[in-house]
């Protein structure tokens, strides 16, 4: 066994003082260096393009805003003659489900059409005119009305 190391009271109580001086010289040490100076010190200035610097801005560049120009809100929206009507050819339609797909004429869009907003003589090949409405799966051809002469392409 070896030899045990015992210390005495009063050797414990001089490890303590030391370890509180310590501890008070380290605190004040971090105030002084926490201390940065004045409240102008602290401040960051940000300039009309984003930028943050240290300096304010100079007030001589300061441009006037007419107040009356400022919208806060979204523009009013302009209400047009009518909805958009679009022609199209009848891609496909399935006659036991009652539904099917128009080609956009000006574009390479095709939309979702249901029997219940197109005539019942309506078949694959049709050239029709139509609305679109958003639903709940993306744009849909509505009120789907048959152009003349528009007899289906076997």
């Amino acid at each position: 066994m070896g030899n045990q190391i015992t210390t005495s009271k009063r050797d414990r109580e001089k490890q303590k003082a030391s370890k509180r001086l310590d501890k008070q010289r380290k605190k004040e040490a971090r105030q002084q260096n926490s201390k940065g100076g004045s409240l102008e010190d602290m401040l960051a200035w940000v300039d009309e393009n984003g930028v943050i610097s240290s300096t304010p801005p100079d007030l001589s560049k300061k441009e006037e805003v007419n107040l009356e120009n400022i919208e806060i809100s979204t523009p009013k929206k302009i209400e047009s003659d009518g909805p958009e009507i679009f022609s199209g050819r009848v891609e496909y339609y399935n006659t036991e489900k009652y539904f099917g797909f128009i080609k956009d004429r000006n574009s390479t869009e095709k939309y979702f059409f249901h029997i219940s907003n197109a005539p019942e003589n309506i078949a694959a090949g049709n050239l029709v005119t139509f609305e679109i409405e958003r639903g709940p799966k993306g744009y849909s051809a509505v009120r789907i009305q048959l152009l003349k002469n528009s007899h289906p392409t076997l």
